[in-house]
């Protein structure tokens, strides 16, 4: 399945932040940051939703970070708790970045370049 980008009254935006655009299917969900100019400053790219999922972050002024999303389902007698990242360092960036761009053939495509290079430039 092909990403598709998530109409723009439906994205939350915060009040002195960049502005926000989320890409998503079934196995990612794309945020991307981009300044006044349209020039993207931070995306968060989650992957495996299904299964195990993980999420790759860069900012702009920081870099990389990769974690886990622990869901909160794991907690025998317990509520679902809120989802939270979690430290996990492995990340396969060829595999995400391949399957990154099969999937986002059908989004922006300055958008879509970006992250796909910026996948590829994850220093593991």
């Amino acid at each position: 399945m092909e990403m598709k980008e998530i109409l723009p009254k439906y994205v939350k935006q915060i009040p002195g932040e960049p502005r926000r655009r989320w890409f998503e299917d079934n196995y990612f969900d794309l945020l991307v940051w981009e300044n006044e100019a349209g020039q993207i400053v931070a995306f968060q790219l989650s992957y495996d939703k299904r299964h195990n999922q993980r999420s790759l972050m860069w900012k702009e002024q920081i870099g990389y970070m990769h974690n886990k999303v622990d869901d909160g389902e794991n907690k025998p007698g317990k509520y679902k708790a809120t989802p939270i990242l979690v430290e996990d360092g492995v990340l396969d960036f060829v595999k995400v970045a391949e399957k990154f761009k099969l999937n986002s053939k059908a989004i922006d495509t300055e958008v879509s370049t970006f992250v796909y290079n910026k996948i590829l430039e994850y220093p593991g």
